[in-house]
């Protein structure tokens, strides 16, 4: 009885030398944290009073340490073979002395695992992925970096944090997972909207005059109507006397608004009532001032009354004197 008390205290301790698993050619090992170990750990493993399955704490010559599981007895006397990504963890070189401890760890509860990079929140499901991956862990131990293998792209996660203890067996367990954000991962920064009453920066400033001033050139730039003078001529009359100076009138194109009359044409004068434009003798222009009035756009134009000159003829007849046949 008291031997089988203290073959229950008894601790599986063992050195061997680290090699990777492609020594082997075992690749399928490499997305895992089972060893290789040599069968001689195995008979030695069958006579202690152990607890299934067989977990074992690994620490290098320099304090470092993780936990693993075991897949197979046939690795060489003195050898064990390690994934990959556990001996970077141990940074161990190939041949490096590693010492394997049994333990028991208590069943996970809580872990939280944050991605290396941001690429693994590209996939549809990794609630998943992850899931599927963990089925080839027996363990986690807290600041650990795992790989996942999905669509021939690996994928790395670091192990923030365990519950209940620092390292934590995840068979057989219902164990919560939370994620941090990605390593690489970063927040967009957002841009508050420039309210009005924020002053403008130099930049603006400028570009705004620039439209203005174009805005406005145009306005200030008002090409002059095309016109045309109408009976710019000289005039003669028929009994010979000296004509009038002609005054010429401005007849806009065709397809441009006639221009607005002014009040200062001649033919007014300042005895007239206001509203009413005395006419110019000129027909055309009458009847452009004409329509000006009656499209509300104008004064009336008033006709003037010919002056009536009052002429001396220059030969009178029958102002002789007069002389009778009688005597």
């Amino acid at each position: 009885m008291f031997g089988g008390m203290f073959r229950g205290m008894e601790q599986y301790t063992a050195n061997f030398r680290a090699m990777p698993v492609a020594f082997i050619d075992k690749p399928q090992a490499e997305f895992g944290d089972k060893v290789f170990l040599p069968p001689s750990a195995l008979q030695r493993l069958a006579s202690l009073n152990i607890e299934y399955p067989m977990l074992f704490k690994v620490e290098d010559v320099n304090g470092r340490s993780t936990h693993c599981g075991v897949l197979e007895f046939l690795a060489e006397e003195g050898v064990v073979y390690m994934p990959h990504w556990m001996m970077q963890n141990l940074l161990l070189q190939v041949g490096d002395m590693v010492r394997f401890t049994n333990v028991s760890l208590p069943k996970g509860k809580f872990v939280k695992l944050q991605p290396v990079t941001s690429d693994f929140l590209d996939i549809t499901n990794p609630k998943a992925v992850l899931e599927r991956t963990l089925r080839s862990y027996t363990c986690l131990t807290t600041g650990d970096v795992f790989p996942v293998n999905y669509n021939n792209k690996i994928f790395e996660f670091e192990v923030m944090e365990t519950k209940p203890g620092a390292a934590i067996s995840v068979v057989e367990t219902d164990c919560e997972v939370d994620f941090a954000p990605p390593k690489d991962y970063k927040e967009p920064q957002r841009v508050p909207p420039k309210s009005a009453s924020e002053p403008m920066d130099e930049d603006a400033k400028a570009s705004t005059s620039k439209a203005g001033a174009a805005a406005a050139a145009p306005a200030e730039e008002e090409p002059a109507q095309p016109t045309f003078l109408a009976f710019a001529g000289s005039g003669r009359r028929l009994d010979g006397k000296a004509s009038a100076a002609s005054q010429p009138v401005p007849v806009p194109k065709p397809g441009t608004p006639p221009a607005a009359p002014s009040t200062s044409s001649p033919g007014t004068s300042a005895g007239k009532k206001p509203g009413n434009i005395v006419s110019t003798g000129n027909r055309l222009q009458d009847k452009l001032l004409q329509e000006k009035a009656a499209k509300g756009q104008g004064p009336a134009v008033k006709q003037q009354e010919p002056e009536q000159k009052e002429e001396t003829p220059s030969f009178q007849p029958f102002k002789g004197k007069a002389f009778s046949l009688k005597g």
